[in-house]
């Protein structure tokens, strides 16, 4: 690569607003694009450091709010706005469709059941039988290695590993508490640390790759359906027959009958997540909130579930088995989505499991909205009346 091809860094200062400047310019030459609007913005760069590298601007998304929405959790109680990010037309209005509904049902009544963070180193023996004998030396010697990885966090804690024996090779997934992080750098410097100290103690020689991929990091894998990555979340709710009638258009036997039929189609497929749409209100939700965004593939898949009640009613409930969530460090604490967080109640230390409640009730929302739009016939006329930006 030639010299001039190179994007201009500054190593002493690099977000600075001159420097961004300069890769604005740099890139107008190189590709014509002048990058007007990217450049137009008010977040000082020097609080970048950390979230994002050869800064050039910033990417302006759309926020709508939702709601307010009735919670009634163990972390997150009373009514809140939600604030979603999104260039999809019709989304807010839907999930504040859906948060009416919720309301006038008395509210969505969310728990956390638990939360873990995971780092899956695989170590390598001679054979099948050393690997074995290794993983009996791991569960006697369990508390040394906690004491070990614990010595690089003062927030996380190591509750348990799981372990599985594939021909000479032991994998290990190590689980820990995060506090209010999502916590995937630090149960990586956390596990790094035990490796070793693993590597130094154990009395037969062996090697190890820091992760094998049974971490399943930013990818969805069944493993996490059974062993929470992130936080396991429920949010259910009793929709009242009379209500559904009436905001809705729809009956709810209706409704279970629709279920019914769509958990048919989400099985055939083999869908991550059998609902009408997960993914939509939690990467609205992330992106306005400074989480991870790439951790929408882990956190979309959940389970719906439903039963139609003796008189009518209709028992609804989605669970999030790995909803990796945060409400201090990475994104957080950057000026917009901060904003966000704090009209939620959820910035800082101590709010991640209220904020993981309110996750989880606005993807019930969305689901109740949009199961009812598809069975009464409004959901491709409300996508071309509000959903058709052509400029």
């Amino acid at each position: 690569m030639k010299r001039e091809d190179r994007i201009p860094r500054c190593a002493n200062n690099d977000h600075t607003n001159e420097m961004a400047t300069k890769r604005r310019e740099f890139l107008q030459e190189k590709t014509g694009s002048d990058l007007k609007y990217t450049g137009d913005y008010t977040v000082d760069p020097s609080v970048l450091p950390g979230n994002v590298e050869n800064f050039i601007g910033i990417v302006q998304m759309p926020v709508g709010i939702a709601g307010p929405i009735q919670i009634n959790g163990e972390h997150a109680q009373g009514l809140f706005y939600v604030p979603l990010a999104t260039t999809e037309g019709t989304l807010v209005a839907s999930y504040s469709r859906g948060m009416r509904v919720i309301n006038e049902c008395g509210g969505v009544k969310t728990t956390v059941v638990e939360g873990f963070m995971q780092r899956a180193p695989a170590f390598i023996f001679a054979d099948a039988r050393e690997a074995r004998d290794f993983g009996q030396w791991v569960t006697d010697n369990f508390d040394s290695i906690k004491a070990a990885a614990e010595t690089t966090t003062s927030v996380g804690q190591l509750e348990h590993i799981h372990q599985w024996s594939v021909s000479k090779m032991r994998y290990l997934r190590f689980n820990y508490t995060t506090g209010d992080a999502a916590g995937q750098n630090m149960v990586g410097k956390a596990t790094l640390v035990a490796c070793e100290w693993i590597k130094a103690n154990y009395p037969v020689e062996c090697e190890y790759l820091l992760s094998g991929n049974m971490d399943t990091d930013k990818k969805h894998s069944h493993l996490n359906m059974l062993h929470s990555r992130g936080k396991r979340v429920v949010a259910e709710i009793v929709l009242k027959k009379d209500v559904l009638a009436k905001i809705m258009k729809v009956d709810t036997k209706m409704l279970a009958q629709a279920t019914t039929l769509a958990n048919t189609g989400a099985l055939m497929a083999g869908a991550a997540y059998n609902g009408p749409h997960s993914a939509n209100g939690i990467a609205s939700l992330f992106i306005a909130t400074g989480q991870d965004e790439a951790n929408v593939v882990e956190s979309h898949a959940g389970l719906l579930s439903h039963e139609l009640l003796p008189n009518g009613d209709f028992y609804l409930a989605v669970t999030l088995p790995s909803l990796i969530v945060a409400t201090y460090g990475g994104g957080t604490a950057l000026p917009t989505q901060k904003e966000c967080l704090e009209m939620l109640g959820c910035y800082g230390k101590g709010k991640v499991n209220k904020f993981a409640e309110i996750v989880a009730a606005t993807v019930l929302a969305g689901d109740i909205s949009l199961a009812c739009a598809i069975i009464a016939g409004h959901w491709v006329s409300s996508h071309d009346k509000m959903g058709r930006n052509r400029t």
